[in-house]
């Protein structure tokens, strides 16, 4: 085997450069021994609610957030929608219509729809909660050199202050019960949230750190250690 550093360089993947140690059982572990759950949130069309009900709103979000003894992060995603079979399906329908008033009628709006995406992007948004286990909660830094000595001589992990299995173990401690408080917060408010699994934080990083790819070529299986993407 070559040890010529540029071979060994070529060789390395995008996942060694990114934060991220490892997902297990839904939990992201990062390579700092901070791990983190994300919960995805249902949504509210604001502006069909009355004046009323967007007022009461406002309240209980701002009641949920200052309930909160620990930090979270919101994040909102924006994907623009491909709506070319939508359009396509416009227009096996306009050519299979036999009245000719309703062929005229799906013409024009097949014409409103296309004047439309060209004024304004059709985007679809996503929402996601999430909650984050520090690594002060480890005892990293109360701790002392030689405290941390025996755990790491025994990690496998090289890069993580503690063995994997130790990492994750406190942080499902911390973040079980973050997430189900979130989850009864937010269900006071009518919004359906869950947590996502670790196929689907998967995906969600995967279309994150590869918005282009990830439009034409799916993620075929969950091995973060392998590279996601592969050229022949």
């Amino acid at each position: 085997m070559s040890n010529d550093p540029l071979k060994l360089a070529i060789k390395g993947t995008t996942q060694e450069h990114l934060p991220i140690e490892d997902i297990i059982d839904g939990v992201i572990i990062l390579k700092d021994g901070s791990a983190a759950s994300v919960l995805k949130l249902s949504s509210v069309n604001f502006d069909l609610l009355s004046e009323q009900e967007q007022s009461a709103l406002i309240g209980a979000y701002g009641g949920i957030l200052n309930s909160l003894n620990f930090p979270i992060q919101i994040i909102i995603k924006s994907e623009a929608k491909d709506i070319g079979s939508y359009l396509k399906r416009l227009d096996e329908a306009e050519e299979k219509q036999v009245n000719p008033l309703l062929k005229e009628r799906i013409k024009k709006y097949r014409k409103f729809i296309e004047e439309m995406i060209k004024r304004n992007d059709v985007l679809s948004k996503s929402f996601y909660v999430v909650a984050k286990f520090s690594a002060i909660e480890l005892g990293i830094k109360s701790a002392g050199k030689q405290g941390l000595i025996g755990l790491v001589k025994k990690s496998k992990d090289i890069g993580l202050p503690y063995p994997k299995e130790y990492i994750l173990e406190k942080a499902k401690a911390s973040l079980e019960p973050k997430k189900d408080h979130l989850i009864r917060l937010f269900s006071r408010l009518g919004l359906e949230i869950i947590q996502l699994n670790t196929q689907e934080l998967t995906e969600l990083l995967y279309k994150a750190y590869n918005p282009k790819v990830s439009e034409n070529q799916k993620l075929r299986e969950v091995n973060y250690y392998s590279p996601l993407v592969t050229t022949k």
